[in-house]
């Protein structure tokens, strides 16, 4: 077997010329690759192993609580705010009683204006 490989130019050749094979070459490598495989399937059966290779066990799926999801939210949220700066948010600006009439005194005599000029 090492010696078909070896014919393919294969063995002892920098990585670069592997990387330029031909499909053909694939093909074969691909092939001696399944026979290997069956190969040792057939060795492992005549020296009583079992056929099938040992199935590795299945990985928990690992979750997180609700409030460790929270924890961490939080956790980002703060280290989001301290590269971004602590914005305040903009206060809100209030107008004085006196000045909140003025504006509706004037209002009120716009739209006494244009009423008038309609009729």
């Amino acid at each position: 077997m090492l010696d078909e490989l070896w014919g393919l130019g294969i063995i002892l050749k920098p990585m670069t010329q592997l990387l330029n094979l031909t499909t053909a070459k694939l093909k074969r490598i691909i092939a001696l690759k399944q026979q290997i495989d069956k190969l040792q399937a057939r060795l492992e059966i005549l020296a009583g192993g079992s056929a099938a290779p040992a199935a590795k066990p299945g990985r928990k799926k690992w979750t997180m609580s609700l409030a460790g999801r929270r924890k961490i939210a939080a956790a980002a949220r703060a280290r989001w705010a301290k590269v971004k700066g602590a914005k305040t948010a903009p206060k809100k600006r209030v107008i004085s009683a006196a000045a909140r009439a003025k504006m509706a005194a004037a209002a009120k005599a716009r739209w006494a204006k244009v009423k008038a000029a309609k009729s």
